[in-house]
C-alpha cells in the first residue's frame, strides 16, 4: 500500500529529475555521484530529459516579437435600455463579457467581451425623429494589426453600434478607428485606424503548417482591461461545436478571460493560429476551456471583409438537423451520419432541385459530412451560383443532386 509519506517522496524526487534537466539543458556538466558500494560513478554528459523540439523554455522571446501588433479596443455604443437591465454576463454563455466603469448604476451584458459594462444615464433631449437617445455604454476588447496600414481583426460585437472605436497600443499611443465590416456569422470583424499611416507593426496567419494538439500557444489580450497581457498553455482539442453555424472551433486551455475576445493565439513561431472567441466557464472567469476561431477561417472572412465589407455566402434553402440514434435506427442504419432534411424551402435552390424532407445528406461535392453543422459550413464556402452536388439517401437508396447555390439571408 502506498503512503502518504512515499507520495511526497516520489515527489520529491521528480522535482530532482526535472532540475537536472533544466541544469543539462543548460549546457552544464552534471556533478559525479557516489554509488551505495562505495565506487565512484561518472554522471553521464546526456540530459535526463530533453524537451522536445517546438517546446520553449521561455515564452518572452515569442511575446517580444508579437505583442507590438496586439492592441486593446475600448469602445463607445448606444444599446437598447432593456439590454441594461440583464444580468451582466450571464445572457449567453460561454461567451465573455467585459464591464468598464461609466457613469449611473450597473450595465447590462452583450454576449462578448465589448457587450456590458456600467452605462450612462440617457442623455438629455430627443434625437430627431422625437424619440429618446439610447443610453451609452463602455466596452472593452482585442483585436491586432494584419496590415502595415492600419487594418485591425477583432470580434464582431466591438463594431456593434459603435459611437467611438479607440485603439490603444502597447506603447499606450492612442488612435481613433472605424469599422470596415462585421460578419455575425463567426462573429469576426475588422477594423481601420484613421490616418495615413502604413508602418504598423502586424503578424500574419498560420495557413500551412497547423498545429497538433498537445503543441504550445500563446494568448494576447486585454484580459478585464488589463491590456497586453499573455498567457500560455496548449492546444486542447480541434472542431468543437459551441453551437455557432460556421465555425469549427479550437479549443485551448491558456487562460483567456472577459475582455480577451478578438485577440490572437500564437503558436511558437509567432503566427496567429486562432482568434480568441468564447470562453466556457459556470463562474465567467477562466476554467481552462477557451475557444477560438481557425486562422484559415479568419484569414478568409478578414480579406473578404476588407474587399467588399460583407461575408457572402452560399445557400440551399433547406433546414436540417442532425442525425440521432433514434433517427438513425429508423432509416435502418444504426450508424448513419450526415444532416436530416427537416424541409425544403419552398422555390428554393435545393426544392428547385428535389431535394425532399426526409432525406439524408451524406456527402457535400464529394466530402463527406457528419452533422448539420457540417453540412452548413460547407454550403456556406460556396459562393452564389456555385454548383453544389449532394450526396443523398432517401429510402434505403442512393442518389446524387446537383444544384446551384443561392446567397444566405443575413443573420
Amino acid at each position: 500500500m502506498t503512503s502518504k509519506k512515499t507520495g511526497y517522496l516520489l515527489g520529491a524526487v521528480a522535482g530532482a529529475g526535472v532540475m537536472a534537466a533544466a541544469v543539462a539543458g543548460a549546457g552544464m556538466r552534471l556533478p559525479q555521484a557516489h554509488a551505495d558500494q562505495g565506487h565512484l560513478i561518472k554522471a553521464s554528459t546526456a540530459p535526463i530529459f530533453a524537451p522536445p523540439p517546438g517546446a520553449p523554455m521561455s515564452f518572452a522571446d515569442i511575446f517580444d516579437r508579437v505583442s507590438p501588433a496586439v492592441v486593446s479596443i475600448n469602445v463607445t455604443s448606444r444599446v437598447d435600455a432593456s439590454a441594461l437591465r440583464r444580468i451582466p454576463g450571464f445572457e449567453n454563455f460561454p461567451f465573455d463579457v467585459v464591464p468598464r466603469g461609466g457613469q449611473g448604476g450597473q450595465g447590462g451584458g452583450d454576449d462578448d467581451d465589448s457587450g456590458s459594462g456600467a452605462a450612462a444615464p440617457p442623455q438629455g433631449g430627443r434625437t430627431d425623429k422625437g424619440q429618446p437617445k439610447l443610453p451609452t455604454q463602455q466596452s472593452a476588447g482585442s483585436g491586432f494589426f494584419i496590415s502595415p496600414d492600419g487594418y485591425i481583426v477583432t470580434i464582431n460585437h466591438v463594431g456593434e453600434n459603435a459611437e467611438s472605436i479607440k485603439v490603444v497600443m502597447k506603447d499606450e499611443t492612442e488612435l481613433e478607428a472605424t469599422v470596415v465590416g462585421r460578419d455575425e456569422g463567426t462573429d469576426l470583424a475588422v477594423i481601420k485606424v484613421k490616418g495615413s499611416r502604413s508602418n504598423f507593426p502586424f503578424v500574419n496567419f498560420e495557413n500551412a503548417g497547423k498545429p497538433r494538439v498537445g503543441d504550445w500557444v500563446i494568448a494576447v489580450g486585454n484580459p478585464f482591461g488589463l491590456g497586453g497581457t499573455a498567457t500560455a498553455g496548449i492546444i486542447s482539442a480541434y472542431g468543437r461545436d459551441i453551437g455557432e453555424t460556421f465555425v469549427d472551433y479550437i479549443q485551448i486551455d491558456a487562460p483567456i478571460n472577459r475582455g480577451n475576445s478578438g485577440g490572437p493565439t500564437f503558436d511558437i513561431y509567432g503566427r496567429v493560429i486562432g482568434v480568441n472567441t468564447a470562453i466556457f466557464s459556470p463562474s465567467g472567469g477562466s476554467v481552462g476551456i477557451g475557444f477560438d476561431i481557425p486562422a484559415d477561417v479568419a484569414a478568409k472572412v478578414s480579406h473578404e471583409l476588407i474587399a467588399n465589407g460583407k461575408v457572402v455566402r452560399g445557400y440551399i434553402g433547406a433546414t436540417v438537423q442532425n442525425v440521432t440514434p433514434d433517427i438513425a435506427a429508423s432509416l435502418g442504419d444504426p450508424n448513419a451520419k450526415g444532416a436530416l432534411v427537416a424541409e425544403a424551402v419552398p422555390a428554393g435552390p435545393s426544392a428547385q432541385a428535389g431535394l425532399q424532407p426526409g432525406d439524408l445528406v451524406t456527402a457535400v461535392n464529394g466530402e463527406k459530412i457528419d452533422s448539420n453543422s457540417d453540412l452548413t459550413r460547407r454550403v456556406g464556402l460556396a459562393q452564389p451560383g456555385d454548383t453544389i452536388t449532394l450526396d443523398v439517401r432517401r429510402d434505403g437508396k442512393d442518389k446524387r443532386i446537383t444544384l446551384r447555390s443561392g446567397v444566405r439571408p443575413s443573420e
